[in-house]
């Protein structure tokens, strides 16, 4: 305790220099923190929204495209393809299960989707207020989608054309809440959804006879289809399939999401390098403190060994200098890390996108002290060295 006491004092004693490293040791750790937090988040999220998908079909154009719009509602859709064929895959041997989803409209920026009570079951969803749609025009509203608006069962609101809630609204056709989803750390928390047939309520003209109608129900379109394997076969065949033979598309949500993590990585590898190259820094800065304060010390040093602090107390000295900056980088870089996707977590939650929170805790942030500590000790290993093999004799020698 009193090494550790003296050893505080010593830090405290240049206030200028403790706090450039100590700057130096939390931004970079604080950085890697960051890119931790958000690499882990994202593709939790992104392995969450996919279980249970295996394809995804829809209007050609690009593959990730469709998945970012089809699944993960972060992207414009690619466009519409009839309903009569996305029916049709329910037929196709190697399907199990098709969810068509209909998309397009939205709701003070949250998406309005209609889909089928399978979408329901696929997320396992649950009312926590009111109940599930039971017939046209009536919506469930996902949780952050409820909490954005203040909805609550029995309210009523307009859809808006265009997922950024910007264009032209739907007055002559309002929805009623009839319940709100319980949060489910998914996809579905940001939604509005709805039953197909109130989407295509809210876009077929209403004064049209019944010879109008009928054609206008042969026409019907939706925006996606997400697609169930029955058998793992179907990976190679099926795309193939979809692809060739029809004018739609099918795109493989494993691939493209390999790819966006790939694209995504490359950010988080040169933020991840930043936060090394500013700890090799704080390193080298600590290195050079202490190795100064060997000399600025000597008459203290030698004080304390005709004392009888044997070498290696004045080399434990240093070394439990440098750990307090570790101690104190820890803790600040990691509230530094947090507070980072606290603010991240924040914007995106503005623009209804990933969940990213602050609060969370990772098993693998137990490697930031770690790393603290081990860029401590190295830094301070020569300067200690020094300090070890010095002699009283050496340490009163005032050139």
């Amino acid at each position: 305790m009193k090494l550790a006491g003296l050893s505080l004092r010593y830090l405290l004693s240049r206030p200028l220099q403790a706090a450039l490293n100590l700057l130096l040791l939390t931004l970079g750790l604080g950085s890697i923190t960051f890119v931790l937090l958000a690499g882990t988040q994202v593709q939790r999220a992104f392995e969450r929204d996919l279980a249970g998908i295996d394809a995804v079909v829809g209007a050609k154009g690009s593959p990730m495209q469709l998945i970012l719009s089809g699944v993960f509602h972060l992207d414009v859709p690619t466009g519409n393809v009839p309903l009569a064929e996305v029916k049709a895959l329910s037929q196709h041997p190697q399907v199990a299960q098709v969810i068509p989803l209909s998309l397009g409209d939205s709701f003070e920026g949250f998406r309005i989707a209609g889909t089928t009570p399978d979408y329901m079951a696929h997320y396992q969803l649950r009312a926590e207020q009111g109940r599930i749609w039971q017939q046209p025009m009536e919506a469930v509203l996902g949780a952050q989608a409820a909490a954005a608006t203040g909805l609550s069962p029995g309210g009523r609101f307009v859809g808006n054309h265009g997922i950024a809630g910007s264009g032209e609204g739907h007055g002559s056709t309002p929805y009623q809440v009839s319940g709100v989803l319980a949060p489910c750390g998914c996809v579905a928390d940001r939604l509005v959804l709805t039953s197909l047939e109130s989407v295509w309520q809210v876009h077929e003209h209403h004064g049209a006879d019944e010879e109008d109608r009928k054609a206008m129900e042969a026409e019907r379109e939706v925006t996606v289809a997400l697609v169930r394997y029955r058998t793992p076969l179907a990976a190679v065949t099926f795309p193939r399939y979809i692809n060739s033979t029809t004018g739609m598309q099918a795109a493989s949500p494993a691939v493209e999401v390999s790819r966006l993590l790939r694209m995504l990585g490359i950010g988080g590898d040169v933020l991840r390098a930043v936060g090394f190259v500013l700890l090799l820094t704080a390193g080298l800065s600590v290195f050079i403190a202490l190795w100064n304060a060997v000399r600025e010390r000597r008459a203290d040093l030698a004080m304390l060994r005709m004392l009888g602090a044997p070498p290696g107390r004045l080399a434990a000295l240093l070394v439990c200098e440098a750990l307090w900056l570790a101690l104190a980088a820890s803790v600040l870089g990691l509230l530094a890390g947090h507070a980072l996707m606290a603010l991240a977590g924040g914007l995106l939650a503005e623009r209804q996108s990933l969940p990213l929170s602050a609060a969370v805790l990772l098993p693998q942030e137990i490697w930031i002290p770690a790393l603290a500590v081990a860029v401590a000790v190295v830094s301070a290993l020569v300067p200690a060295i020094g300090a070890y093999r010095a002699d009283a004799g050496e340490l009163l020698n005032t050139r």
